[in-house]
Parts: structure tokens; C-alpha cells; sequence
């Protein structure tokens, strides 16, 4: 597990070396869920090698728009050389845009439009169940994106068909680019809105720990005849002080001092872990 909290630190730095390189991307929502796609593909059913076959684990990252780090995990993965990601996200004619590109190896969909990741889960998780498969879906919404109707449509199915072998996280950071979204659509209790539509909850306390997921995930996939859902406090900008927990930093380039200063201190936070 300190294995895998460090690796998270390395890839949020090709995050940053990917959005600088691209000239812009989602820094704040990319740094809070990286420490759920580590350990969501750590644990995965999913290679270069079986990546076509019917029998891998899915993954949907809903919340599209932070593709950036979903990259970085791909490449840590062995599906994308980083060098090549860098040196092409955004470019004209690239195939690394600012969303999931479903031409790339490893990535399930495209998405970006909020509220759809989990729909289509349903439809992959219910899938599976028909052709009695063993496979896992898992995928990531924001909670900014729970303001969207089709979630919930996609929650009540999931619940109807008992869909145990699908999990869905939430990036629970409480900011969007509007500002927290208490304040812009408050998606109220959401223990209690999954429930009576028949998902078992899971509450991590800390979104940002490996551990505590990685406890989580097995707790997922121990429960039968019905899906789960893990409800992760992370905090936006996780890993650098100068953009935690700031709506401002949900969309923005940094600048060579700032980029600097983030390297700085994801270099220091990752020296903090290996001498905990």
C-alpha cells in the first residue's frame, strides 16, 4: 500500500508534466482521484494483453474531463508510452484530447458529457450478468456530476438488476468549477439516495488513502445481489498546498513558477511517505 501511495505521487507529476506539455487541463480533480485509479487498476483484471478479451474488468471514467491522469495510470499500466502522451496531448490531429478517447488502448468509452459513465456501466455490468461473465465494472463520477438526472436513472437500474458485479466511486472533493457544490446544486444525502434505490454505501473517510480504498474495493466485491457504491472524501488539488481545496484550480495552466512550486512540494509529499 506505500508502494502504491508513492506511485500515485509519480503519476500526479506526469499529470502535471501532461497538462503543462498540453497547455491546459483539469489539475484539481485530476490530483483528488488519483489515488482511486491506482487502486482501482491495481487490483483490475485488465493488460495490454487481455485488453480485447471478453473476459477483463472494465473501467469508465464518467467524470471525463480529467483524462489527464487517467493517462498517466494507462501508461503506468503499460498501455501508453508517457513520453508519447506528453508529447502529443492536445496537439492538433492528436488522438490524446481532453476527454476519453475510446481509439486509445485501455479506455473502455468516450466521455466527457457528465452523467453518462454510469448509464453505460449498467448497460457493460448487465452485460456481463447475461453472458454470465466474471468480469467487474468499475467506474469514476465526480459529484459535481450528481446534479445530473441520468445518474440517477442509471442507479435505479442498477439496484432493479442486483448488479453486484458493478461498482461505482465518487470523487467527493466538494468543488466543481463553479464553486462547492453545497452551494451550487447540494446533492444532499447521498447514503441515503443510493440506498432507496437499493446499492450498498460505502463511506471513505479519506478518499486520498490507499489503504482505506483498497478496504473498501474488497468490501465491494464481498457483497452480492446488489451494486456498490464508495462515496471517497478526497480533497481537489491533493498534493500540492498552492491548489488544494480551490475551485480556481479546477481548469487552469499553471505558470512556470507555479509548476515549480507544485513539482516542489509533490516531491515532498511522496519523501514524506517513504520516510513514514
Amino acid at each position: 500500500m506505500n508502494e502504491l501511495s508513492a506511485k500515485a505521487y509519480d503519476l500526479r507529476r506526469d499529470t502535471l508534466d501532461i497538462i503543462m506539455a498540453g497547455g491546459g487541463g483539469h489539475i484539481g480533480g485530476d490530483m483528488s482521484e488519483m489515488e482511486i485509479l491506482v487502486t482501482i487498476y491495481n487490483r483490475m483484471n485488465v493488460s495490454p494483453q487481455n485488453q480485447n478479451s471478453p473476459d477483463r474488468d472494465r473501467f469508465v471514467l464518467s467524470k471525463g474531463h480529467c483524462v489527464e491522469s487517467l493517462y498517466a495510470v494507462l501508461a503506468w499500466k503499460g498501455f501508453l508510452d508517457i513520453d508519447e502522451v506528453k508529447a502529443k496531448f492536445s496537439k492538433f490531429g492528436s488522438e490524446y484530447i481532453g476527454h476519453p478517447h475510446n481509439v486509445i488502448p485501455g479506455i473502455e468509452m468516450n466521455s466527457g458529457s457528465l452523467g453518462h459513465g454510469l448509464s453505460v456501466s449498467v448497460g457493460m455490468a448487465l452485460a456481463g450478468k447475461m453472458d454470465r461473465k466474471n468480469y467487474r465494472v468499475f467506474t469514476l463520477m465526480g459529484d459535481g456530476e450528481l446534479a445530473e438526472g441520468s445518474v440517477w436513472e442509471g442507479a435505479a437500474a442498477a439496484g432493479h438488476f442486483k448488479l453486484d458485479n458493478l461498482c461505482a466511486v465518487i470523487d467527493h472533493n466538494h468543488l466543481q468549477i463553479s464553486g462547492r457544490i453545497e452551494d451550487v446544486m447540494n446533492p444532499g444525502d447521498l447514503r441515503a439516495r443510493f440506498e432507496a434505490t437499493a446499492w450498498h454505501v460505502i463511506n471513505v473517510k479519506d478518499g486520498n488513502n490507499v489503504e482505506q480504498l483498497n478496504a473498501a474495493l474488497d468490501e465491494a466485491e464481498r457483497t452480492k445481489d446488489r451494486p456498490t457504491v464508495i462515496i471517497a472524501e478526497t480533497v481537489k488539488g491533493k498534493g500540492a498546498s498552492l491548489i488544494e481545496d480551490k475551485a480556481a484550480w479546477h481548469h487552469k495552466l499553471p505558470s512556470p513558477e507555479e509548476y515549480q512550486q507544485i513539482a516542489a512540494d509533490l516531491a515532498i509529499r511522496k519523501e514524506a511517505l517513504a520516510n513514514a
